[in-house]
């Protein structure tokens, strides 16, 4: 029985990451696409958008932007790593 707890939490250790590092090449993606100006009927534009936009709010309500300049996706990306080093790593180590 420990044998499928282990390999249960290892799969979503697995799925997680990998959820975990297509939403951090969406946020990377739609911090380029924001640099020019995207067309906002365009459906990969408003995907982008819709993805982002909902983590990315409420980092701009408390840290706003500086000088201009939006750091919102920068410190999704930095959640993302820790995420991915801290909780991924924590229950991989747990499956074995």
């Amino acid at each position: 029985m420990h044998i499928f707890v282990g390999n249960f939490i290892s799969a979503v250790a697995g799925i997680l990451d990998w959820v975990l590092t297509i939403y951090q090449w969406i946020v990377i993606i739609a911090a380029l696409v924001s640099w020019v100006s995207p067309d906002p009927y365009n459906p990969i534009v408003r995907f982008l958008y819709r993805a982002t936009d909902p983590v990315f709010r409420p980092i701009r309500r408390v840290i706003g932007t500086l000088g201009g300049i939006d750091i919102s996706p920068l410190i999704v990306l930095f959640i993302i790593y820790f995420l991915r080093r801290f909780i991924v790593m924590s229950l991989r180590q747990l499956a074995f």
